[in-house]
């Protein structure tokens, strides 16, 4: 089995005990890359701090997928050799990360990072150094903007905003809205801008717009004056750590209309403690494990039965751009940059766990999107919109 390492910087005491299950080996690396016997693939990841399940889940799909790839006797006659940083959920870590991966270990390629905010600060290094970058999952706009080394197979932050701001309208028939947007969040503000042009200029109204920072724990001003102009819906585009806390509190205060949000929502932390909170709640997502897809239960069952646990979409984000750059390399014949990063650009129709992916011209994905609903703190699947914004299937209320 190929060595998973770790940055040591990071990760002490209980928390190797954690990701013992993910094959994590502690030691020196070893030589790779053309000239050796292995390929370094680089990850940064939140594998602790506050958006830490998320990096969690992409490690342990990234994992999945390349033991996969390895027993099947690797890529190009090599074995993937994964390192890992902990970027700890911050932007300067993320930095850190991909400086030491890309200078220091000579990764031919990086997968990360979640949040687009990290991604963005990582980018750049992996635009200069030519060494193709897919994130799993960061869906702002201007994350692939940064240049043409970088890539997502995630749908991106208008798509989310949109696709939201008409399920609201049209699949639950709700005309008045509020916003409550983390503006420290390059994801939220980006999910926020989106669904109020939509919604707006759909027959919507939007009647309040209120913020907060990450790191906020009392949100009890924004969501009195929310409260104040009467909602059908209140839209919170953030990341589960803060909305947990945000849909505790509106019930508190007798908010009871639908509360609808994104992929950031996606985490087993978001409802703990507060099931009956959450219900009635919405969030777009990527995949969900009721699909009954074939390569979706596949998967399903491939990561239950590594992780005894169910996936979450960021791990099968994390298993699908994994298999992505494996099946770029392939086609290249090489891991050469120029050639990797042509071939990740021709991708096309790729079976994933979270849909068909094609990577259109801006280096985006092209997929459907699939709404979750939330009742006594678990996920269902609740509709599949396509890329172009039409229903694929119908509402599941």
């Amino acid at each position: 089995m190929t060595r998973y390492q770790v940055s040591r910087r990071h990760i002490v005491g209980t928390f190797a005990l954690l990701f013992a299950s993910s094959a994590l080996i502690w030691g020196c690396k070893t030589a790779g890359g053309p000239a050796g016997t292995e390929i370094p693939v680089g990850e940064f990841a939140s594998l602790t701090g506050g958006t830490a399940t998320f990096g969690q889940s992409v490690h342990n799909g990234d994992v999945l997928a390349i033991d996969e790839i390895n027993a099947a006797g690797g890529v190009l006659g090599k074995k993937i050799n994964l390192l890992t940083e902990d970027d700890q959920s911050k932007t300067e870590e993320a930095v850190a990360s991909v400086q030491k991966l890309v200078n220091s270990d000579h990764v031919v390629a990086l997968l990360g990072e979640v949040a687009s905010s990290r991604s963005m600060a990582g980018a750049p290094i992996a635009q200069l150094s030519h060494a193709p970058m897919i994130t799993p999952a960061s869906t702002n706009e201007d994350v692939t903007k940064k240049g043409d080394y970088i890539f997502r197979i995630c749908f991106i932050d208008p798509f989310q905003g949109q696709t939201m701001a008409r399920f609201a309208l049209n699949s639950l028939g709700k005309k008045r809205a509020a916003v409550l947007t983390d503006v420290k969040q390059d994801y939220s503000v980006g999910l926020d801008e989106a669904f109020k042009h939509t919604y707006s200029t759909s027959g919507g109204a939007i009647v309040s717009e209120q913020s907060y920072s990450t790191g906020d724990k009392d949100f009890h001003a924004p969501l009195t004056s929310i409260r104040a102009t009467n909602p059908d819906v209140i839209f919170v585009p953030g990341y589960y750590t803060e909305v947990a806390l945000i849909v505790r509190q509106a019930r508190e205060l007798g908010i009871d209309c639908p509360i609808l949000g994104g992929d950031g929502w996606d985490s087993p932390e978001l409802t703990k403690g507060a099931e009956k909170e959450f219900n009635n709640t919405f969030f777009s997502n990527h995949f969900a494990t009721e699909d009954p897809d074939s390569t979706v239960q596949n998967f399903v069952k491939k990561y239950e039965d590594r992780y005894h646990s169910m996936p979450d979409a960021m791990a099968a984000l994390g298993y699908d751009a994994a298999r992505i750059l494996v099946d770029a390399m392939k086609r290249a014949g090489s891991t050469d940059s120029a050639a990797l990063r042509k071939a990740i650009a021709e991708t096309k129709d790729f079976p994933g766990v979270t849909g068909h992916i094609t990577i259109d011209p801006n280096r985006n994905a092209s997929k459907p999107i699939t709404i979750i609903k939330i009742t006594e703190g678990k996920f269902h699947f609740a509709q599949r919109i396509g890329p172009e914004g039409e229903a694929l299937t119908p509402f599941q209320p």
